[in-house]
């Protein structure tokens, strides 16, 4: 009796560290202090701006918006948008862009905006009920114009994209495998099943870069030499270098960040910016009740060189102005954040 209940109490303990550790990461016991050095303001009408990305050398930027509320807890899908605002603009409005969109089952989620030679491409994921692809646009004359829809079996539960070439990208699939009740329980013992992939005009291909703990947003340096990979779950952004002729990658680095990492965006400098949920736990709550809120994070990593990068907190608000941030995009002393499920996202101008 006495070998048994040792066995149980050992059993018990190794339980209660593991589910320690995980809320401990998870950020339960963070303090949120608000803090933000310049001025805010709420934008209502687009929902769910989960991505944002930003030309920088005209200012414009394309925000990512679906109502995921309606889809998750509603149940009544609502058709998703692309809006563009002009940062140059004494007053930027967003202005939709997708009207035009013949296809109704639009829900889009990262996206990425690839220029050359004049030309400026938008690659969205789209989150369609048949099935996820990644949608091509042409951003002409103020307008997006369809290319191309691609889709393919690897495309299983991608969550962002980066455009590397007029049809090349890489995506990221949070999870190598569809919803079930294993996946679930693969989450819940942080065994990390995401992946990247990479489309190079003709087919999919997974990289190298897989086992990852909830792979996120995804983006290239601006030399497009680097690409660099949000880890969510696992707190990291993970830095691989990339073959411009093959796609492969290999990993180079990795930043320990202590917060839940989501879109990445460039900033005209090659500095990252990251949306992050410094309490995941919080935001697991927001995402089922629209009333709880969750705290937004968003942090610059300034490039110092050779993979080593300055960390600093730029955005921290406790949710009551704005819940779940997953992006925040710079340009010049503005800052975009968006949030993945909210009806408003910020427009602040730094100090």
């Amino acid at each position: 009796m006495k070998k048994a209940a040792i066995v149980v109490l050992i059993i018990i303990l190794l339980i209660g560290s593991f589910v320690l550790r995980t809320v401990w990461r998870a950020g339960s016991f963070k303090t949120i202090n608000n803090g933000f050095s310049g001025s805010t303001q709420k934008i209502e009408g687009p929902t769910g701006v989960e991505d944002i990305t930003i030309d920088q050398t005209t200012g414009l930027a394309f925000l990512s918006s679906d109502d995921r509320w309606a889809s998750m807890l509603h149940k009544k899908p609502v058709k998703g948008a692309i809006y563009r605002m002009n940062l140059n603009d004494s007053i930027p409005e967003p202005i939709i862009l997708t009207n035009e969109f013949e296809q109704d089952d639009f829900h889009p989620h990262g996206i990425s905006l690839f220029s050359k030679n004049g030309r400026k491409f938008l690659f969205v994921v789209n989150h369609r009920q048949s099935g996820n692809t990644i949608e091509i646009f042409e951003y002409a004359n103020d307008s997006l114009k369809h290319k191309e829809s691609i889709s393919h079996e690897l495309i299983i539960s991608p969550n962002d994209v980066v455009a590397v070439g007029e049809r090349q990208f890489y995506f990221t699939n949070d999870h190598n495998e569809k919803m079930s009740t294993w996946r679930y329980v693969k989450d819940l013992l942080t065994i990390g099943t995401g992946n990247v992939c990479y489309y190079d005009g003709q087919t999919v291909q997974e990289t190298s870069a897989a086992g990852i703990k909830y792979a996120n947003g995804i983006n290239v340096s601006l030399n497009r030499e680097k690409l660099y990979v949000a880890a969510a779950s696992d707190l990291k952004i993970l830095i691989y270098n990339r073959d411009s002729i093959s796609g492969a990658l290999t990993k180079s680095g990795e930043i320990n960040t202590n917060t839940g990492v989501d879109n990445i965006e460039i900033d005209a400098e090659d500095n990252l910016w990251v949306g992050c949920h410094p309490q995941l736990l919080k935001f697991l709550s927001h995402a089922k009740d629209e009333s709880a809120k969750s705290p937004s994070e968003i942090i610059r990593l300034r490039n110092l060189g050779g993979d080593k990068f300055e960390q600093e907190t730029i955005y921290m608000n406790d949710g009551s102005e704005i819940s779940a941030s997953s992006v925040g995009a710079s340009y010049k002393n503005t800052l975009l954040i968006g949030p993945v499920f909210q009806h408003h996202f910020v427009f602040a101008e730094r100090k």
